[in-house]
């Protein structure tokens, strides 16, 4: 009997489209979120709407990883995009903000199959030389979902009813569940071994108690840190006695005596840290200093998405000639070098000046973080692929998660900094100077020094960047300099 062979056309759409599903669900549920509040209540929780997501998605992350290298990547992707629409269908239908908020949870669950799948199904049906370009085209969706989404959801919210924003999922998800259903194949046999639950459940723990620490970061509740903290590092003992004696471990630890293994994945959250301090400050530097309203803040960083998928291109080219840190060296300077200007620019910088630096970095972006996925694919065995791309994915969500909780706790410190040299200046004031609506209502003769105040801590934030940035290269230069030596 013929074996069917992947329609590479359809199943490459499929994949595209599900990374769009994902991406652009945290961004237009952001826009949702006021209107969300007014109806549903709970303000004092609505934290836990985004957190429980982060949380499900990243505990679920490696487990699925490990799952499709022993099951295959078809039914991993099937079950986690069946469970995405089960909880988008929940959160549409909630009637309180704890249900919302369980409903979330399922949907983080399904999103922990999706992102990294969609990487290792790449991996799977692409060669080599191809991958990088085609995950630079897959990475732009997140590009497209974070200027499309504000406008989607405001348009959905003003005109049909927010629990649309969920709803809209159904058709995209089962259009996309039925591509891979008829034209994804793969000749994969299910392992023997018995599954880690050990491994899993302790690594589930460690995980929850690193994002609720990062979550807790810049409160004064040193106890309850301090406890994630231990909780982590216990969690992290047992998990290594259970990976040295599981007959398939959920991470095999030699993985991490790879030395270019994981320097790509600690270089990945590194710049996605980085990454998500330019995408969140920069619309706060637009609208709270040069006064521009919110769509002009969100078009600012679109240059660097369009640059990501040139950067990819351009690292698919690089890494058939040259070893993966060699590569990394100068994708790392420019990143640093772009945040690094940004630490610099005065109060009166034009508009068209962050196109320029949002572009240089978006190069940088995107060859960094294509080059990181394809070595750590690239130097393991194949039956290791769909783990290690999950460990991957997962290091950049770690990687967000504390830096957008330390930039915070850093904005905070010079805020107070800021305003404690005059009584007139009240925190309440920054709140309002970000919005230029609201900004109205601050006296003109204190705009000038609450946008001083403001450039400070936009500036500190980005110089934090800059020492990420060094921080990275110095792990790059330690991996080695080995070469990718392609399967």
């Amino acid at each position: 009997m013929k074996k069917k062979q992947t329609n590479l056309v359809l199943v490459t759409i499929a994949i595209f489209v599900a990374t769009f599903m994902t991406a652009i669900e945290g961004t237009i549920v952001s826009t949702a979120m006021p209107t969300i509040i007014g109806s549903l209540n709970g303000i004092s929780i609505m934290n836990w709407v985004f957190s429980i997501y982060l949380l499900a998605s990243s505990i679920a992350t490696p487990i699925y990883g490990k799952l499709s290298d022993r099951m295959g990547r078809k039914p991993i992707f099937i079950v986690g995009i069946v469970i995405f629409l089960i909880g988008s269908t929940l959160a549409g239908l909630s009637d309180s903000m704890m249900t919302l908020i369980l409903a979330r949870a399922l949907q983080g669950i399904g999103a922990g199959a999706i992102q990294p799948m969609t990487f290792t199904m790449i991996a799977d049906i692409y060669p080599f030389e191809k991958r990088a370009k085609v995950l630079g085209l897959n990475g732009s969706a997140w590009g497209i979902a974070s200027v499309i989404a504000p406008l989607l959801g405001g348009y959905i919210v003003q005109h049909l009813s927010w629990h649309w924003i969920f709803f809209i999922n159904l058709p995209v998800g089962l259009i996309t569940l039925l591509l891979v259903v008829f034209f994804f194949h793969e000749d994969r046999q299910s392992a023997k071994a018995p599954i880690d639950y050990g491994g899993a459940a302790t690594l589930s723990v460690i995980l929850l108690a690193l994002m609720l620490f990062a979550q807790g970061i810049g409160t004064a509740n040193l106890l309850v840190n301090g406890f994630w903290i231990v909780v982590a590092l216990a969690a992290t003992w047992l998990f290594i006695r259970f990976e040295k004696h599981a007959k398939d471990p959920l991470i095999p630890l030699a993985l991490f005596k790879n030395r270019l293994f994981l320097s790509v994945n600690l270089v990945a959250a590194l710049v996605s840290g980085i990454l998500i301090g330019f995408e969140v400050y920069i619309p706060m530097w637009m609208q709270g200093i040069l006064g521009l309203p919110a769509s002009m803040g969100g078009f600012a960083v679109t240059p660097s998405s369009v640059m990501w998928i040139f950067g990819s291109f351009l690292a698919g080219r690089l890494i058939l000639e040259k070893s993966a840190p060699k590569i990394l060296t100068w994708s790392l300077l420019i990143i640093g070098i772009g945040i690094g200007i940004l630490g610099f620019l005065p109060i009166g910088t034009p508009f068209w000046t962050f196109l320029l630096v949002a572009a240089f970095l978006g190069t940088g972006f995107g060859i960094t973080i294509t080059t990181t996925t394809v070595t750590a694919q690239n130097v393991v065995t194949e039956d290791q692929v769909g783990l290690v791309t999950s460990l991957n994915t997962l290091a950049r969500t770690i990687g967000q998660t504390i830096m957008m909780s330390s930039f915070g706790v850093i904005q905070n410190a010079l805020f107070a900094q800021g305003i404690q040299h005059d009584s007139r200046l009240k925190m309440n004031m920054l709140n309002k100077l970000i919005n230029p609506e609201t900004a109205k209502q601050i006296s003109a003769e204190l705009l000038p020094k609450l946008r001083a105040i403001l450039l400070n801590a936009m500036h500190g934030v980005y110089w934090v960047g800059v020492i990420l940035a060094v921080i990275a290269l110095a792990i790059n230069f330690w991996s080695g300099r080995k070469t990718v030596e392609k399967k």
